[in-house]
């Protein structure tokens, strides 16, 4: 297993982090997953033995039972150095108050998963969402006391455009708070978003990188095939929506070439998506889940596997996206670009 630091912290992670959202199975997250303690305490003895060393996870996954799984499995001195992540954003209750990025929530949520995960500090504590109504400035400022306070070692952002990013750094500079250690981003083979803003943001300002849904909730895995029903047992099956499809061929075209490839290395087209993932500018970690050992097997392999120079441009190929405005016009610029542009800009250069 790999380690790479988290943007400008001193903290190691691994390259693979266990996911949890298929722990629990309550209400919308049954369609990914529910499994209870005894199924979760093997996946996560078999991620750390394989020598994962951060596990994430969020309030709202089942209303708060996935984290009180993760409680009964690792609460308490922690074994094996292991990590433990979370998220807070959503309702998670009857009020109007619980939900949102205010200090009422943000202090009350913290306290609470630090109750259901039977841990007294949180490593890496994450705003799951945008809250557009509270001001950054009390946001950041919540954050920054669950730091002082012990009960949070490093914080982080998830699913923020790049202007959010950017203002909330700029916020906890100005009044010297604690600043976003990382981001969780959706970044796949099949969508690349993430590369306009997101990507060049974290090279830019020295922010980790969580990828979530890495093989997009399974369509990359190999299972999903052109022309073919969707398979029974699947969180698609069960009717699953994320991430949205808005090229189906191109999705195929994609699933295509990662199946070629891994049939040519002996190895799954999971593995091919992750490890093409985990090469790319600016990511530091792949969240990695599963209902069963043997996808979490698969995925665990990935960690190993490397693809060749001519692998990864065949799949950087068949998966590019066009240049939108501004950056085709930067395409002027290309004698005086840095290496947070390059990363998005550079395949399209033609050198």
């Amino acid at each position: 297993m790999e380690y790479r630091l988290l943007g400008q912290t001193g903290l190691k992670v691994s390259t693979i982090t266990m996911g949890t959202m298929t722990i629990g199975g309550k209400n919308w997250a049954k369609m990914t997953g529910d499994l209870g303690v005894n199924e979760a305490r093997r996946l996560v003895d078999m991620c750390l033995d394989a020598g994962v060393n951060l596990i994430d996870t969020a309030d709202i996954y089942s209303d708060g039972t996935c984290e009180e799984i993760l409680g009964e499995i690792i609460g308490g001195p922690r074994k094996n150095g292991v990590l433990i992540a979370t998220k807070a954003r959503f309702q998670m209750g009857a009020s109007p108050n619980d939900a949102g990025a205010s200090r009422y929530h943000l202090i009350n949520a913290c306290e609470a998963s630090l109750k259901r995960l039977k841990t007294d500090v949180i490593d890496l504590y994450q705003l799951h969402e945008r809250d557009g109504l509270t001001p950054l400035e009390e946001t950041m400022e919540a954050l920054d006391t669950l730091v002082r306070q012990g009960k949070v070692r490093y914080i982080g952002c998830s699913n923020f455009s790049g202007w959010h990013i950017m203002k909330a750094l700029g916020i906890s500079e100005r009044d010297r708070r604690a600043r976003f250690a990382s981001q969780q981003i959706h970044y796949t083979l099949e969508s690349r978003d993430a590369e306009y803003e997101l990507l060049p943001i974290s090279i830019d300002q020295g922010l980790g990188v969580l990828v979530w849904a890495p093989i997009a909730g399974g369509l990359l895995s190999g299972k999903h095939r052109r022309d073919q029903e969707t398979p029974a047992g699947t969180r698609q099956f069960a009717g699953w929506t994320e991430p949205p499809i808005r090229d189906e061929n191109r999705l195929w075209n994609i699933v295509d070439e990662l199946v070629n490839i891994g049939e040519s290395r002996g190895v799954s087209a999971a593995q091919v998506a992750l490890a093409w993932t985990l090469g790319r500018p600016g990511v530091t970690s792949v969240i990695a889940g599963g209902r069963t050992e043997a996808q979490f097997a698969d995925n665990l392999a990935a960690a190993d596997f490397k693809l060749s120079v001519e692998e990864r441009a065949r799949l950087d190929l068949i998966s590019q996206q066009p240049l939108i405005y501004p950056y085709w016009h930067q395409l002027n610029a290309r004698d005086r670009l840095s290496e947070a542009d390059l990363s998005l800009i550079r395949p399209h250069l033609g050198e």
